[in-house]
C-alpha cells in the first residue's frame, strides 16, 4: 500500500505520466506505477493481521491449498495473525503493554520498534486483567496450543495430523474474527482517502470470512457423519481430542485409551494420565480411583453426554464428583455416603484401618 506522500510526483516523473487502475476490488485510488521507484511496504498492524487470515484460509481451503507445504504455511501465519492482532488491541489501550519488561518500556524504543514484546500467553494475561477484554479459558487455551504448535514446527519440526491441524486452525480462525468486531479494530470506513486500510481491510476479511466458513462446512460434515456411524450411540464413553479439539475421541480400549475418528490420532491410556495428570498433579490423592484404587483416575475430560464425571483409565467407570467426598485421612476420592454417622468424618478403608489400629495401641497403654 502507498501512503498519500509516497503517490505525489517522484524525482524524474512529471505530474502527467500515465496512471492505471490496479484490476483489483481492494484500490480505492488511482496509483501511479513508477518504475525504478524505490518499494515502500505500509501495512498498518491490523491490516497486517487480516493479511495473515487470508494467507490461513488460502493455506487451507482444498481448492487452493491442503497440501503439508501449505499446513506449515497456515499455522505460522496463523500465529502471526493472532500475536498481530491481539497486540494491537493492546496498544490500543496503551504502547507500554505490548513490552516484554514493562519496566523498560519508553515511548522512543516502541516508534523506533526497537523493544522485545510480549509472548501470545502475555497479551492474552494483559488483555483480560487490565483491558477488561473477555477471552474464555477455550480461546486462550487454542490461542495456546497454537503457539507451541508453531513455535515446534519453526524450531524443531513437526509432525502432525493434517485433519487435526485444520480442525483446531479453524478454531483461533472463529474466535480472531469475533474478536475482530467485538473490539472494533477496524474503524468504520468513508470514502475519505485516509481510511483506504479500513476499505482494504474490509474486503480481505469478507474473503477470510468466505474460507472459514467453508472449513468449518468440512469439520461440520465429517461430525455429523460420524455421529451417525461410529460415534453412534456411544456420547458415554466418547471425550473431546486433545489433538484436533473435536468430541470424536471413542475410549474403549483394552487399556483404557482410545481413537479419535475425527483426526485418526490414537491415545494409549498412559497419554491421557500424562496429560491430565500434570494439571492435576502426579502426587495428588485426587489420582485414586475410588473404585479399583489405581492411581489411573482422570479429572477434567469432557464427554458428549456433557455429564460431569471422573474418568479411570484402569476399570473403565465414570465416578460421579457430586457422589464423592474426599478421604479426612489421605484426601482421596470416597463416597460420601460411607461418612461417619457420628462424626460425618469420611475414611476410606485404608484409613478406617490406620483408625482403628491408633484406638487399640492407644487403649493398650
Amino acid at each position: 500500500m502507498l501512503t498519500s506522500d509516497q503517490n505525489v510526483p517522484q524525482p524524474g516523473e512529471s505530474p502527467d505520466m500515465p496512471e492505471v487502475k490496479l484490476a483489483c476490488p481492494r484500490a480505492t485510488k488511482n496509483v501511479r506505477l513508477r518504475l525504478g521507484a524505490e518499494a515502500q511496504l505500509d501495512f498498518p498492524p491490523v491490516l497486517n493481521g487480516i493479511d495473515y487470515l487470508l494467507s490461513v484460509v488460502t493455506h487451507l481451503q482444498p481448492d487452493t491449498g491442503g497440501t503439508p507445504r501449505d499446513l506449515k504455511y497456515a499455522v505460522l501465519h496463523l500465529q502471526a495473525a493472532a500475536e498481530v492482532l491481539l497486540k494491537a488491541r493492546l496498544i490500543r489501550e496503551h504502547w507500554s503493554l505490548v513490552f516484554r519488561d514493562l519496566d523498560t518500556a519508553t515511548h522512543e524504543s516502541f516508534l523506533q520498534a526497537s523493544f522485545d514484546s510480549c509472548t501470545t500467553a502475555t497479551a492474552v494475561k494483559r488483555l483480560r486483567n487490565i483491558a477488561g477484554v473477555t477471552i474464555s479459558e477455550k480461546d486462550a487455551r487454542a490461542l495456546k496450543d497454537l503457539a507451541e504448535t508453531r513455535n515446534a514446527l519453526q524450531h524443531y519440526g513437526l509432525t502432525h495430523n493434517a485433519r487435526a491441524l485444520e480442525a483446531r486452525a479453524a478454531k483461533v480462525l472463529d474466535f480472531l474474527l469475533g474478536f475482530l468486531a467485538e473490539e472494533a479494530l477496524i474503524p468504520a470506513a468513508s470514502e475519505h482517502e485516509a481510511d483506504a486500510w479500513a476499505h482494504a481491510a474490509e474486503y480481505d476479511l469478507d474473503m477470510v470470512r468466505d474460507g472459514v466458513t467453508a472449513i468449518q462446512s468440512f469439520v461440520t460434515r465429517r461430525m455429523n457423519r460420524l455421529r451417525g456411524n461410529e460415534l453412534k450411540d456411544a456420547e458415554d464413553r466418547t471425550v473431546y481430542c486433545l489433538a484436533c479439539q473435536q468430541p470424536a475421541l471413542l475410549l474403549g480400549d483394552d487399556d483404557g485409551g482410545g481413537i479419535c475418528h475425527f483426526c485418526t490420532g490414537r491415545w494409549p491410556a498412559r497419554d491421557l494420565i500424562e496429560v491430565y495428570g500434570i494439571e492435576a498433579g502426579w502426587d495428588s490423592p485426587g489420582r485414586y480411583c475410588p473404585n479399583c484404587s489405581c492411581p489411573t483416575l482422570i479429572d477434567g475430560m469432557s464427554f458428549a453426554d456433557g455429564k460431569d464425571t471422573l474418568y479411570c483409565t484402569s476399570c473403565h467407570t465414570r465416578p460421579v464428583p457430586a457422589d464423592l467426598g474426599r478421604c479426612n485421612g489421605c484426601g482421596r476420592h470416597w463416597p460420601t455416603n460411607a461418612a461417619h454417622p457420628d462424626t460425618g468424618q469420611i475414611l476410606c478403608p485404608k484409613c478406617q484401618g490406620k483408625s482403628a489400629e491408633k484406638k487399640t495401641r492407644s487403649t493398650s497403654h
